[in-house]
């Protein structure tokens, strides 16, 4: 395992150890699911992302008090893909934050909004274990939450329901699935990808939105996207977001003292161990 180690110092009284993964992308499929399925699975043979991805979280149940997964734990939806994430999100050690692969019907055939993902998640039926649009947990002193962005918006209730959570008083470690845009972070991107190409962050202004029209209108942030990352900016208990998304790893600041750890993929047997102060 390529483990990325970092510090976070918020002043808990106690250390607390957390372990983030997220893309592991896993693509398991069977007879239950049709020919476009399969083939989809069959994209992935000779790929270790399920050795990799047991070893991460065999990594985390040893050596930390939390594992902070942060969504496309699946590459798409599929009868045997959601009974190993319901096997693995079981596991109360484990934290989920849903990212856009986890309601992929055939993997970017289809434009991506909220009627789609609906969809998506009525074929899960019984769901995946965890709650995939918002939730929360208090671990070692922390309040740790998951918000979904994995389409790139936020809705008006996620900002009341996290402005609830702000009120707590207790520090927030936010885990999204997508990162929020950030000049050093949309750089890199670009200099990975090529100008042009994709941000793929949340909250791009007009200047940095994907030269693609299609993509630019999936990722062009409606009004609360904005007013919803402007408060994670500026919200004083909000101490740092666990992000992926991206499948690359990097580590910038959306204000002096908050840290928005993007961790690369786990198909390329990385995570990142924070150990929190």
């Amino acid at each position: 395992m390529i483990l990325e180690k970092n510090t976070l110092n918020i002043g808990l009284e106690k250390p607390l150890k957390i372990l983030h993964m997220t893309d592991n992308h896993i693509a398991r499929c069977d007879e239950r699911d049709n020919s476009r399925k399969q083939a989809l699975a069959s994209r992935h043979v000779g790929i270790d992302k399920e050795k990799y991805l047991f070893e991460q979280l065999a990594y985390g149940r040893e050596n930390c008090d939390l594992i902070c997964y942060t969504g496309d734990l699946i590459d798409f939806t599929s009868q045997a893909n959601f009974e190993l994430a319901r096997e693995i999100l079981a596991d109360e050690k484990v934290f989920f934050a849903a990212g856009n692969h986890e309601f992929s019907q055939y993997v970017g055939e289809a434009y991506e909004d909220r009627a789609y993902k609906m969809n998506s998640f009525r074929e899960m039926q019984p769901g995946l274990g965890q709650p995939l649009f918002f939730q929360s947990r208090v671990v070692g002193g922390v309040n740790f939450v998951a918000v979904d962005d994995s389409y790139h918006q936020f809705e008006p209730w996620q900002l009341e329901r996290l402005k609830r959570e702000a009120a707590k008083g207790i520090p927030i470690i936010l885990c999204m699935h997508a990162p929020l845009f950030e000049e050093s972070l949309y750089a890199h991107h670009i200099t990975l990808t090529g100008e042009g190409i994709s941000s793929y962050l949340v909250g791009c202004d007009e200047d940095h939105l994907p030269v693609d029209e299609w993509r630019a209108i999936e990722i062009r942030p409606r009004g609360v996207t904005v007013q919803t990352a402007e408060y994670i900016r500026n919200e004083p208990m909000i101490k740092a977001v666990l992000a992926g998304h991206v499948h690359f790893g990097f580590v910038s600041y959306l204000a002096p003292d908050k840290p928005q750890f993007v961790t690369d993929a786990g198909y390329t047997d990385h995570a990142r161990e924070i150990t929190v102060l």
